[in-house]
């Protein structure tokens, strides 16, 4: 039977291992474990997987040197595990190559979703197409357009640039940090209410009700990211 993707869990609480491997599997995934930040990297360099589920609380290593690390060669999602006091260390770890956080304590079928969402992301990434596409939202890169179910809508340069990096990255959380980046330029001194701003103007252009988005989604206090749907 095949199976739907390799997953390293990087995690030193044997309770966590012992209860999340188990249903991973039950999931379809091929699960490996490892507990210290050093075994992690040694089994990234050999055994390639397809999403790396990542605990920031290693006894050897900082989770976000394990971050830095991995991506100097690598783009495999990588979805952090996250106590939720730890806000900071939580957007640290996005700026540095994360793609998601599940925050502890965490349902199951959250980190499920989670997973999925960032496998659609990565096979969109890699196919390095020319466009974004899900159920909703079109965006073209090429022709610097947008289209919601069908109809295009009139964005303005900076509404679009935003939108544009969130559609690279679909699923992906991406930091009030890397949109000002993205939108504004790498050196500019812009508070993160003008993405919020910016946002509230785009959730009117292509969410059917603002007020309750499900297009691109609010990670409070981290940033955003747009639901990454169903490749049509």
């Amino acid at each position: 039977m095949s199976i739907a993707g390799n997953l390293l869990l990087v995690d030193d609480e044997p309770q966590i291992l012992r209860s999340l491997r188990p249903a991973l599997t039950a999931a379809g995934y091929g699960v490996a474990t490892a507990d210290t930040g050093a075994a992690a990297l040694s089994h990234l360099a050999g055994e390639p997987c397809d999403v790396v589920i990542l605990d920031l609380g290693l006894p050897d290593m900082d989770g976000k040197a394990v971050i830095a690390r991995f991506r100097e060669w690598s783009e495999t999602p990588i979805i952090v595990l996250s106590a939720r006091d730890l806000e900071d260390e939580k957007i640290a770890a996005l700026d540095l190559g994360a793609d998601d956080f599940v925050n502890k304590p965490f349902a199951v079928g959250e980190l499920l979703a989670r997973i999925r969402a960032a496998l659609r992301g990565r096979d969109l990434r890699l196919a390095g197409r020319a466009r974004f596409r899900s159920a909703e939202l079109e965006v073209n890169f090429a022709t610097r357009r947008a289209y919601v179910q069908g109809e295009e809508v009139r964005l303005t340069p900076r509404e679009y640039d935003l939108v544009r990096t969130l559609a690279r990255h679909p699923g992906r959380v991406v930091t009030h940090k890397q949109l000002i980046a993205a939108v504004w330029g790498p050196d500019a001194s812009v508070d993160a209410q003008f993405v919020r701003v910016l946002v509230a103007q785009l959730r009117q252009k292509l969410e059917e009700n603002p007020s309750a988005p499900r297009v691109l989604l609010t990670e409070p206090g981290v940033g955003y990211r747009l639901a990454a749907g169903e490749d049509g």
